[in-house]
């Protein structure tokens, strides 16, 4: 299986955007007593979007998730 390298700016947006998509994760599934979903905290939100920033990846959605597919691919 080849491996990727990741600059330290590439490997912070790929955990960013997981530790995004897990929270997301998280308030769809809402409260165990099916009360209302929770909120997405704003903060989880906008360091993803500046990891993507800071790693030259916002705008290149494509190439963001080809990196990610490289890092954590699927089993």
């Amino acid at each position: 299986m080849p491996t990727a390298v990741l600059t330290d700016r590439e490997r912070t947006a790929v955990q960013a955007y997981l530790r995004l998509l897990h929270t997301v994760r998280a308030a769809f599934d809402g409260p165990p007593d099916g009360g209302l979903p929770f909120l997405v905290p704003p903060h989880v939100l906008a360091e993803a979007e500046q990891a993507m920033t800071d790693a030259g990846l916002a705008g290149n959605e494509e190439a963001f998730f080809r990196l990610l597919h490289t890092w954590c691919p699927r089993p």
